[in-house]
């Protein structure tokens, strides 16, 4: 039986069961009577931090007979302010979800069509574990490789390098975050961080390219943007979309898509020809001031005006007031940055226009970060050396990180050296890593593929081994260090409530398989408490404090440059190099170079997709207190442009992509002025392809089964995510 909930329903629901991965649930009843106004005397606060996103806002847990049953910020928060986002509100909807793993799990069918045995725990880690000695004395310990997203994912890292594994890669570099922290790091020799060193709050001037700002929530930066609105601080954000935060702007430049580098370069060019830089600080901090004047010489207002279709005179006007509001600028360097191969160099520019309007370091720019950590548990034995195996991304030279990708490929071809075993902390790798059949190629070929997961997401019909890990409200789990301006912020995952069914955390998951695979001395905690409490005591951290308050906020270094707080960059120079001679002594353009990208067939659209301000993508989706509220999303076109194709708003269509790939399910139209006519949104998350997300699937299309071939960036092996076009497809 299976039972479909909304947040109307849900209050009456007694529990829902789906075949082969879930059971039946009944729903706390205190939950209940709490919801209806009643029963909130004596709920006891438990201080936490969410997971439903990256930002990890500090939370409350409110609970009474041993139930959540409610959720506020926790004020102390540095990452919330004592706020939460719709999602993070949402954090009921995921523990009570009764879609949840719930016991471990062996497949005896096909990869991609499971059949599911329930398992125990001591007879899922036992096949793990030989499968893993099998293929150690067979390959090597390099044959074994873990991709990974989420807080739980140190204590799977801890047990991997323990048994010799070096092969580890997260989404979130090569899909996401990398070439931005790399053309930052290449330029500063520092990245931007996360949450990111932007100094909204007290910005004059806030320029943001493709950057959703508060519908990927962001919780405290959204907060401090609104502060800097509030003393005056001007905004220019450039999208094709109208965005939410594009709708705040004091400019919206509805840029063509793929032409970023170009309005960027031509901003340099007027920065540097009017004087607009900040003399004394290039002078100072930076090289390569005259090489990169020469270099953008060519790219003139008009010229960007060509590619970009913003009118020379308004970037000529943006740029000049960057420079009348420098240094208190802020250029964000976004987020999501794969777009279209050449994204360090876009990322470069960024950074680079930072730096000659003198903002790295001081306020209402970036601030310059304090330091801070907790020790790692004392008395660990060392890690055993890996083997001095072929890097698998050496064609990256700048891939600081291993990626997702090449993990694939050489899962593929075994080359540089066979991968037959993979790892998966909470990513679902059919909704993260672009050209889906490339995946399940490569999962042919393992020996083995674990996934650790709260949720049956669409990875999960691949897995050889499922463990269900329990959500982030009844675990103890990694401490998490925030570096604010200023100030340093450690916080605390505790369990508000013991876990439901057979679900664990990954600190007792890891423990048990350590064990069996001779690994003891590596786990020498009893439970994830003493673990963290012997990390504090070694950092001198009061963990009384911490899990009373659940966060403890240190006092860091100063934020902004001053004679007596001077920056320090991490480049081989020790400046800020505009002109970049590691990358010219790897073959590559030494300063950003403009690349015309190809542009939408007859026909077509590009494809343009991003968050929705209600769901963290796939992993809310599912959440009956969210699904209620939007439970797919919508294919926004030109109003104009839907017109001639005779769409109507609300109707369903179907997409094709430009290699013939047609998406699972149909996607409704919404008819907006929000957007350029030469390009479709939809928000990412949607159109999930696993039976056991009962509310999740099928709603929507996912733009991910419409990704293919995406162009590597050769700098550092991100690979880019906005170079494919659809065709609508009316009759869905």
């Amino acid at each position: 039986m299976s039972v479909k909930f909304s947040r109307r329903t849900f209050f009456k629901a007694t529990g829902a069961a789906t075949a082969g991965i879930t059971a039946a649930v009944t729903l706390p009843k205190v939950f209940q009577s709490w919801a209806e106004g009643a029963g909130q005397q004596d709920m006891k606060p438990i201080p936490t931090f969410c997971e439903l996103c990256f930002w990890n806002c500090g939370l409350i847990a409110k609970v009474e007979n041993d139930k959540v049953v409610k959720i506020d910020g926790n004020p102390l928060s540095l990452r919330g302010r004592g706020r939460l986002c719709g999602r993070g509100n949402a954090a009921l909807g995921a523990l009570y979800d009764p879609d949840r793993l719930k016991y471990p799990l062996i497949n005896i069918g096909k990869r991609g069509e499971p059949v599911w045995k329930r398992s125990t725990w001591d007879e899922a880690l036992g096949l793990i574990a030989r499968k893993m000695h099998a293929i150690k004395e067979q390959y090597g310990t390099e044959a074994l490789a873990m991709m990974y997203h989420g807080t739980g994912s140190s204590f799977w890292k801890h047990l991997l390098h323990a048994y010799g594994v070096s092969t580890f890669a997260a989404p979130s570099f090569a899909q996401c975050r990398g070439p931005r922290d790399i053309g930052f790091m290449l330029t500063f020799g520092s990245d931007v961080g996360s949450p990111e060193y932007y100094d909204f709050s007290r910005s004059k001037y806030i320029v943001l390219l493709g950057s959703h700002l508060g519908e990927n929530a962001h919780n405290s930066q959204v907060q401090d943007v609104v502060k800097g609105f509030s003393s005056g601080a001007k905004l220019t954000v450039v999208d094709p979309r109208l965005s939410n935060i594009a709708s705040k702007a004091d400019r919206w430049l509805p840029i063509r898509p793929a032409t970023d580098l170009a309005l960027l370069l031509a901003w340099i060019r007027i920065v540097i020809e009017e004087g607009l830089y900040d003399k004394e600080y290039v002078a100072k901090y930076a090289n390569g001031f005259d090489e990169l004047r020469a270099a953008v010489q060519p790219y003139t207002p008009a010229w960007a005006e060509n590619e970009t279709t913003i009118a020379s005179d308004v970037i000529v006007d943006v740029a000049r007031e960057l420079g009348r509001y420098a240094p208190n600028v802020c250029i964000g360097a976004g987020r999501y940055s794969t777009w279209y191969g050449d994204d360090t160099q876009r990322a470069r520019a960024v950074a680079i226009l930072n730096a000659l309007l003198g903002t790295w370091g001081r306020e209402g720019g970036y601030f310059l970060p304090p330091s801070g950590k907790v020790p790692e548990y004392p008395g660990l034995p060392a890690y055993p050396e890996p083997g001095e195996g072929p890097k698998l991304d050496a064609a990256y030279p700048f891939a600081m990180l291993q990626t997702t990708t090449s993990i694939r490929q050489t899962t593929i071809t075994a080359q540089p050296h066979p991968i037959k075993a993979w790892f998966l902390y909470g990513t679902n790798l059919m909704k993260t890593v672009p050209d889906k059949q490339e995946t399940i190629k490569a999962i042919q070929n393992l020996d083995l593929l674990v996934a650790i997961d709260v949720m049956p997401v669409d990875i999960i019909n691949y897995a050889d081994v499922v463990l269900p890990e329990c959500t982030y409200l009844e675990r103890y789990d990694n401490i998490n260090v925030g570096m604010f301006k200023g100030e340093v912020e450690i916080a605390l995952r505790q369990p508000a409530v013991q876990p439901f069914w057979e679900s664990k955390p990954s600190w007792w998951i890891t423990r048990e398989l350590g064990g069996k695979l001779g690994l003891a001395e590596f786990f020498p905690w009893k439970d994830g408490e003493e673990y963290l409490a012997k990390r504090c005591q070694a950092g001198e951290i009061d963990f009384a404090q911490l899990k009373r308050d659940g966060v403890i906020i240190q006092k860091g270094s100063a934020p902004y440059i001053s004679a007596d707080n001077q920056p320090e960059f991490g480049t081989p120079s020790g400046k800020i190099e505009l002109y970049s001679k590691q990358l010219a002594d790897k073959g590559f353009d030494p300063l950003p170079t403009y690349t015309r990208h190809p542009t939408p067939p007859a026909g077509y659209f590009r494809l343009l997709f991003g968050r929705s301000p209600l769901h963290t993508f796939s992993r809310t989706t599912n959440n009956f207190m969210l699904d209620d509220l939007q439970k797919e999303n919508a294919l926004w076109i030109n109003t104009k442009k839907g017109r001639e194709l005779g769409l109507k708003n609300g109707e369903y269509v179907s997409l094709v992509n430009q290699d013939g790939l047609i998406a699972n399910g149909r996607i409704k139209i919404k008819l907006t002025q929000r957007l350029r006519d030469d390009a479709v949104y939809m928000n990412h998350g949607f159109g999930v392809h696993a039976k056991g997300m009962t509310r999740a699937n099928g709603q929507g299309i996912a733009d991910d089964d419409l990704i293919s071939k995406p162009a590597i960036d050769p700098i550092m092996g991100g690979t880019a995510m906005r170079g494919n076009f659809v065709k609508i497809v009316k009759g869905a």
